[in-house]
């Protein structure tokens, strides 16, 4: 790929694989964005987030590239709730 979009999206993937480990939960089962899920507003606070991480990107530790790794994650989870919507999500685990 010309613009090493491979490379930065193993970064990504790799990232949000770190991420599973960092998260607030009780006993390591249920997240926060479980509960937006079962509220119906994965959507909308995914978008959200990802927009607050994207508009402090260079201000809060520089350029900080973790911010967007941060948004893309979000991003991310929004197609997964619009997917879901669509009944195109095939996920044993919900």
């Amino acid at each position: 790929m010309k613009y090493n979009e491979n490379i930065i999206l193993d970064e990504v993937k790799q990232y949000i694989q770190s991420t599973y480990g960092e998260h607030y939960v009780g006993n390591k089962d249920v997240q926060t964005v479980d509960f937006w899920y079962s509220l119906g507003s994965l959507d909308t606070t995914a978008r959200d987030t990802a927009i607050k991480y994207l508009a402090r990107y260079g201000k809060k530790n520089g350029r900080n590239r973790k911010d967007l790794f941060k948004a893309i994650h979000y991003i991310v989870l929004m197609l997964y709730a619009n997917d879901n919507e669509k009944g195109e999500v095939n996920d044993s685990t919900l």
